[in-house]
C-alpha cells in the first residue's frame, strides 16, 4: 500500500486533486492499494506501518511535527520507501534529514514555460519510455545545489531552451537514490493539473514509484 499524502501550509498547487485522482486510478490499475491523505496524523508507527511507500505530492512548508518528522525518519529506516513529486522540494525546509533523502531544495523557479528535458537514463523505469529529448511545459524549478554527485540524475532540462536560468548549465530534474536500504524518487515535474491527463508524464510518475517499491529496475 502507498500513501498520496498532499498537505501544505504554504503555496498550495491547483493540481493536487487531479495528481491525486490519477496518481489513484493509476495505482489501482497496477494492483496497488492507495490511501490519499492531508492528515499529519497518518504519520505516527502505527499507521506508517501499513505503508510501503509515502509519496509527497506538492506537499509544501511546515507539514509535520517533531514526532512525525522521527516517526518518518524510523519508517525510512526500516525501508520504508520516499517518493517526491514537485513541490515536495519546498517541504520542511529546516529538515536536514527530509533534504538529504530529497536531494536538494527548492529556491524559485522562472514563469511557467515550455523547454526541453533531456533523458539522462534511459534504462530506469521513470524514463525508459520517454523520447530522448520531451519538450513540455512546466516551472523548471531551481535548487540549492546540484545533486548530481549523491544521486542517480534521471532527467535534466536544457537551460538554453528557456529564460531564467539559473543552476549554470548542469540542472537535473529528477533524481533516484538509495539511503541505508531505502529508496528515494525525486521529481521536479508536475506543476499543472493537465499534467496528469499525459500518459508519458504519468508512466514517469508510476515508473518512480514501482522503483521505489523494488517493484521495478
Amino acid at each position: 500500500m502507498i500513501l498520496l499524502f498532499s498537505k501544505t501550509s504554504d503555496y498550495r498547487h491547483d493540481s493536487i486533486p487531479a495528481a491525486v485522482a490519477a496518481l489513484s486510478r493509476w495505482a489501482r490499475g497496477q494492483g496497488i492499494q492507495v490511501e490519499a491523505s492531508e492528515d499529519a496524523g497518518c504519520f505516527d508507527a502505527e499507521s506508517l506501518a501499513r505503508f510501503q511507500a509515502v509519496v509527497w505530492l506538492s506537499t509544501s512548508g511546515r507539514v509535520l511535527d517533531d514526532a512525525q518528522r522521527r516517526a518518518f525518519e524510523r519508517f525510512v529506516a526500516a525501508g520504508g520507501a520516499y517518493v517526491g513529486i514537485h513541490a515536495a522540494s519546498a517541504t520542511e525546509l529546516d529538515w536536514p534529514w527530509y533534504a538529504a533523502l530529497l536531494g536538494a531544495r527548492f529556491t524559485g523557479h522562472p514563469e511557467p514555460q515550455r523547454a526541453r528535458v533531456v533523458v539522462e537514463d534511459a534504462a530506469h523505469p521513470a524514463t525508459r519510455h520517454l523520447p530522448a529529448s520531451w519538450w513540455r511545459s512546466d516551472e523548471w524549478y531551481e535548487f540549492d545545489h546540484n545533486p548530481r554527485t549523491r544521486v542517480r540524475v534521471l532527467l535534466s532540462v536544457d537551460e538554453s531552451t528557456y529564460q531564467g536560468a539559473e543552476m549554470r548549465g548542469d540542472h537535473p530534474l529528477a533524481w533516484c537514490q538509495e539511503r541505508d536500504g531505502a529508496r528515494s524518487f525525486y521529481t521536479a515535474l508536475g506543476h499543472a493539473a493537465t499534467d496528469y491527463d499525459d500518459p508519458l508524464f504519468l508512466e514517469h510518475l508510476g515508473g518512480g514509484i514501482l522503483w521505489s517499491l523494488g517493484a521495478a529496475e
